[in-house]
């Protein structure tokens, strides 16, 4: 994290240098929307700028070799205002306080814009899993979960995948919570769960299910200059994993065609358009989409560069900065990552008339249904695929919709000319500002 350099000041000769700290990032993001949200007492504005909660555990795990190691993880609680709270668990070894903050805060935005009855929560363990064998990580689980204790449940905070995390890790954190509180239903504990043991039918596609909608919903309505439909638009997918590779895929059985796609390793492009199913099988095989057959290999900063008409960053934060936003030649970016834009790129973008759809709003559609899931294992039910993305598709179009129209309604109360990413903040403070006025502060 930290700073990245920037330009020089030529009159001071001073560097000016960029803030990449995520949780400083939020707070920026916050205080520009929050100042459009009317009659929003300033103790009120400072408690939903903060974090609830934050902990910190530390746990040993017997290695397969025999050696002990200590690990450390985080969970954040930002907000429980409109119901529990709900964010993934990623496994990284840049895992830290300021992050899982961050991304607990932009949850709760996600939450109340997408209006589904969650507040924020975000976690994580420092730890690199590409260097710990299954048996590991599911101790590294077990542990991490048995630490937390009654901090998380399904009605206080429920977790979720996240990077390096899928349904099996769900999977391990259901069963040892559920060791942990015997005899009750406590299937709505974690969502991402496999679809055997209580996951929803939908989830794995969900974020990119989700981008897909909100990016043609913005499109149809107008947002996207010189850009009509996604039906015939170019498409740079930046972050080859679960989110992107499978946006890759949908947008194009929606009529795009997907001229590059990258991964940590490096990125490739084709004009005459990319198989999402061939670059999938490729990095299975290979370990990266680099070398993929017909296509040329760039870099991933190339690849941002690429001039396309939807970019669609899908990795980490601060992929898009002050350093490198001006190369960027796309009309439109969805954000199916969380934070990749900072603050100062979303300037240069919005002076460009190029809007950015932003991570709050694009790529919510992972979190609503992990709601869909939830719901199902409360009322025991499960719904059909088609009932979950028809159900998913109605609640991405109308955040989409209010969205659009919060920015319509800063610009005549306020005379400001605002960016979707502003809107969506301030749609999102206001209707959970809304439901903690009316709750009043306890006691």
């Amino acid at each position: 994290m930290g700073v990245r350099e920037g330009e020089r000041d030529s009159a001071s000769s001073v560097e000016t240098v960029e803030d990449l700290n995520p949780y400083n990032i939020a707070q920026q993001q916050f205080d520009r929307a929050a100042d459009y949200v009317a009659d929003l007492p300033k103790g009120l504005r400072d408690w939903l700028r903060g974090t609830m909660r934050l902990l910190k555990v530390e746990f040993p795990i017997e290695c397969d070799d025999g050696s002990v190691r200590i690990f450390s993880g985080y969970r954040a609680l930002h907000s429980r205002v409109r119901g529990p709270g709900k964010g993934g668990i990623r496994y990284h070894p840049e895992v830290n306080a300021d992050e899982v903050r961050a991304l607990a805060s932009w949850m709760t935005w996600k939450c109340a814009v997408a209006d589904i009855p969650f507040g924020g929560a975000k976690g994580g363990v420092i730890c690199n899993p590409k260097q710990l064998s299954k048996n590991e990580l599911r101790k590294v689980t077990r542990r991490f979960i048995t630490e937390l204790g009654d901090s998380i449940g399904p009605h206080t905070d429920i977790p979720a995948p996240d990077i390096n995390t899928g349904a099996e890790t769900m999977a391990w954190i259901y069963d040892t919570y559920d060791m942990m509180h015997g005899g009750k239903n406590n299937l709505p504990v974690v969502t991402g769960k496999p679809v055997a043991m209580g996951g929803s039918l939908g989830r794995n596609e969900a974020t990119a299910r989700g981008c897909l909608f909100v990016t043609r919903r913005a499109i149809e309505q107008g947002a996207v200059p010189k850009l009509n439909s996604v039906k015939g638009a170019t498409v740079v997918v930046q972050g080859f994993g679960n989110a992107g590779s499978i946006a890759a895929r949908l947008f194009t059985e929606a009529g795009a065609t997907v001229i590059g796609v990258s991964d940590s390793t490096g990125g490739v492009t084709s004009e005459s358009g990319i198989d999402s199913n061939a670059a999938l099988a490729h990095k299975k095989q290979t370990g990266s989409v680099v070398g993929l057959a017909g296509t040329k290999n760039i870099t991933n900063e190339e690849l941002l560069h690429l001039p396309c008409d939807i970019l669609i960053p899908a990795a980490f934060e601060n992929q898009i900065r002050e350093d490198n936003v001006r190369g960027v030649r796309a009309k439109v970016i969805a954000e199916a990552a969380n934070g990749p834009t900072t603050p100062a790129a979303d300037q240069v973008l919005f002076e460009r008339g190029v809007p950015i759809i932003p991570d709050i709003l694009a790529n919510s559609g992972g979190v609503t249904v992990s709601y869909f899931e939830w719901v199902q294992n409360i009322e025991n039910e499960h719904w059909s695929e088609e009932h979950v993305n028809n159900h998913l598709r109605d609640k991405m179009e109308a955040a989409t919709d209010a969205v659009l129209q919060m920015q319509i309604e800063i610009k005549d109360r306020h005379s400001a000319n605002v960016d979707l990413r502003t809107a969506g903040f301030a749609l999102a403070i206001k209707r959970v500002a809304a439901v903690a006025l009316v709750r009043g502060i306890w006691p």
